[in-house]
């Protein structure tokens, strides 16, 4: 009974099965939206880094774009592993609050619900690592 009761409740000590999915989850989540962007080529990369002219950086948009693509795809693939999770986190950190305050500003709250979601779930992974389960534990573990 002692193990279910560590898997089905919240307050047991065993919160890192959770902390798990969630980090799965947000990694499929992320990949799925940046895989077009990932592999959309030049084209597709200079039209999403065109919204760092907002930011006064409007040179390089196609680098933009491709950090932007980059930090999607390549964050929720680590994400999944937990590997170089901090890192990985604060680049999803910087995209979504790029895309959350600029790319869709003026739009519902409907539309900005995504990049808000995933803008605070990589915070909070920026925060507290990977977790248990996951190559960071092992590989930085003290």
């Amino acid at each position: 009974m002692k193990p279910l009761k560590k898997i089905l409740f919240a307050t047991s000590e065993e919160k890192n099965l959770g902390f798990t999915l969630l980090r799965i989850f947000i990694g499929i989540g992320l990949i799925i939206h940046g895989y077009p962007k990932m592999f959309g080529g030049i084209e597709k990369w200079k039209g999403l880094g065109g919204v760092m002219t907002k930011l006064g950086l409007g040179s390089f948009p196609v680098f933009w774009g491709f950090m932007a693509s980059f930090a999607e795809f390549f964050g929720g693939l680590f994400l999944i592993l937990g590997l170089f999770t901090t890192i990985f986190s604060f680049l999803i950190f910087f995209e979504m609050f790029v895309a959350w305050v600029f790319v869709h500003q003026g739009a519902t709250f409907f539309v900005r619900e995504p990049a808000l979601f995933y803008f605070f779930t990589s915070f909070m992974f920026m925060v507290k690592g990977a977790g248990k389960y996951s190559i960071d534990y092992h590989l930085f573990k003290k």
